[in-house]
């Protein structure tokens, strides 16, 4: 006779045979930073591949790639169609109808770094940049590929539900990071998309320095230089940076080119944070290729080829030239253009620099001089990373001035940057 027999579950580890949420297993780490790796790789043959690394994550579950099914032409078009809307909207944006005190045809979102009296017209434009930001994020993870659906779901829903993570863009491609965005629709507040808002991001390269660095004797303040074209001097905050890097290190002044050049062509450099306060611009020689130059004072023009040329030499001798470097000039965040010709954050952090931060347009200079303030009083001051000031302006700019502009800024292998002393 059959017999009805009673149990009870005491254990479920499949919960079910359910796939667990993923944030299921991440709270594990007793609240240090999480880091996550994306490796974009372009290959003539293969395309474009991505692989992921979650170090939070069990062993088996901290590596992911798969093959894109877009190009690098639609990937970097993306890029330059959301450089330009932010160009057109925000530093751009002209008003019609200025209340009192204002100006017919000024542009005031790129006249003050405090919008607030703007904030209604700011947020609009917030929404609908998150939206192209999550276009080329979007347009990068499409496809019908089993395995990069998979890779996809993990990555979104990564960026979306984690915040503070330390993310490493390890790619072939120069994208405006900081500036992409996930599912805006997501949030009931727009900024909460951008991933340089949720996370401390980066833009690394394979072609990282590998030069050795001499190391220095512990000193007591930070040794730094300001390069500058002295028509900025003027200029929102520009003296108060002056200011602040004088009386907080010992500061060399450089206003010529060939003052630069000539201090780049020594082995030992021993500049902690070198700073630069001038233009920059692409240069149109009629070829395929664009350069992209900054200027001081005088008329000499500045790339990465000559900056190259000056340490050259320097390559097998014994050296030091491992500074942070804030290219305070319009572009100059940008690694390469779509044609892949290097740029002089690039050539800098080839040479040794410890990380390059700048912008990825051209750049209201009253905000920028303002950025830069925030930026170097924090960094002096030797308690946080590059990464974590990046994000904290972010954040800061956005709450306090509705000015999403911070938000152009990009790091290119500084997350880790701190000023050290003792090294």
């Amino acid at each position: 006779m059959a017999q009805e027999l009673n149990f009870e579950i005491v254990r479920n580890p499949s919960s079910g045979y359910t796939v667990p949420p993923p944030r299921a297993a991440r709270d594990t780490d007793g609240g240090k930073p999480r880091d996550l790796r994306i490796m974009l790789r372009h290959a003539e043959r293969d395309g474009l591949t991505i692989t992921t690394h979650a170090s939070w994550l069990p062993p088996r579950d901290q590596w992911r790639n798969a093959r894109l099914e877009t190009t690098p032409e639609a990937l970097l078009g993306k890029a330059g169609t959301l450089r330009f809307e932010w160009k057109r909207l925000v530093v751009d944006h002209t008003d019609d109808s200025p209340g009192p005190g204002m100006r017919v045809g000024g542009r005031p979102l790129a006249e003050e770094p405090d919008l607030t009296q703007h904030s209604t017209l700011v947020e609009t434009l917030v929404k609908t940049l998150a939206e192209e930001g999550f276009e080329v994020l979007d347009v990068m993870l499409d496809g019908s590929d089993p395995g990069l659906r998979r890779l996809r779901t993990f990555l979104l829903e990564t960026l979306s539900e984690e915040k503070d993570l330390r993310i490493s863009f390890d790619s072939d491609l120069p994208l405006p990071w900081s500036m992409l965005a996930v599912d805006p629709s997501r949030f009931s507040d727009p900024w909460d998309a951008f991933l340089g808002h949720r996370h401390q991001v980066e833009q690394t390269s394979p072609a990282y320095s590998w030069v050795d660095q001499l190391a220095l004797e512990p000193r007591r303040r930070a040794v730094t230089s300001l390069n500058t074209d002295t028509t900025l001097d003027r200029v929102g905050r520009a003296s108060d940076v002056r200011d602040l890097l004088d009386s907080r290190s010992h500061l060399t002044v450089r206003t010529r080119a060939v003052d630069l050049l000539d201090a780049l062509n020594n082995a030992v450099l021993p500049e902690d944070l070198m700073y630069f306060w001038c233009h920059g611009s692409f240069m149109d020689e009629g070829t395929s290729n664009r350069r992209l130059v900054i200027k001081l004072s005088d008329a000499d023009l500045i790339d990465s080829a000559k900056v190259r040329r000056r340490r050259r030499r320097l390559r097998d001798m014994p050296q030091r030239f491992r500074p942070f470097v804030l290219l305070n000039a319009c572009h100059t965040g940008q690694a390469a253009t779509g044609t892949h010709v290097e740029h002089l954050g690039a050539a800098l952090i080839d040479l040794g620099a410890d990380g390059v931060l700048g912008p990825q347009i051209e750049i209201p200079q009253v905000f920028a001089s303002e950025y830069a303030y925030s930026f170097l009083e924090l960094y002096l001051a030797g308690t946080h990373t590059a990464g974590e000031i990046s994000q904290l302006l972010v954040r800061t700019f956005a709450e306090k001035f509705h000015n999403p502009l911070a938000l152009t800024y990009s790091l290119h292998c500084g997350l880790h940057s701190r000023l050290d002393l003792a090294s």
